[in-house]
């Protein structure tokens, strides 16, 4: 396994303990509809929550949350809807994203409720 996907799967579960640290229930993770793929699905009080993590150790580049781009959001977007259809679920959904960065030895996790929203067509 190389070391992005090492470090993606290491941010995922940093992320998953700090949605449940927040009172989140974790409803199911790495869903998949096709070949869009959705990090985390959560449950917070009558909201359904889908979430994408990104975790970088550099910033060199950017703020790891700059690199959900609007063709990732049009996927996640696109995969949520699938999941509340399969669900039967008529709650309200919010898009989030839960930023982590290794810095020096230390872990800044940012998370951006409301970081996207569904576009009307």
């Amino acid at each position: 396994m190389n070391f992005e996907k090492n470090t993606g799967n290491w941010g995922e579960e940093q992320a998953i303990a700090y949605l449940k640290g927040q009172n989140y229930s974790i409803l199911a993770t790495n869903w998949r509809f096709k070949h869009k793929e959705i990090d985390i699905i959560a449950r917070f009080k009558d909201l359904i929550v889908f979430v994408e993590v990104k975790t970088r150790s550099s910033e060199e580049y950017g703020e790891p949350e700059t690199f959900v781009s609007p063709q990732k959001q049009r996927f996640i977007i696109t995969a949520a809807n699938q999941y509340l259809i399969e669900k039967e679920l008529e709650l309200e959904a919010r898009f989030d994203i839960i930023s982590i960065l290794i810095h020096n030895g230390k872990v800044i996790l940012k998370h951006l409720p409301e970081a996207f929203y569904p576009i009307a067509k």
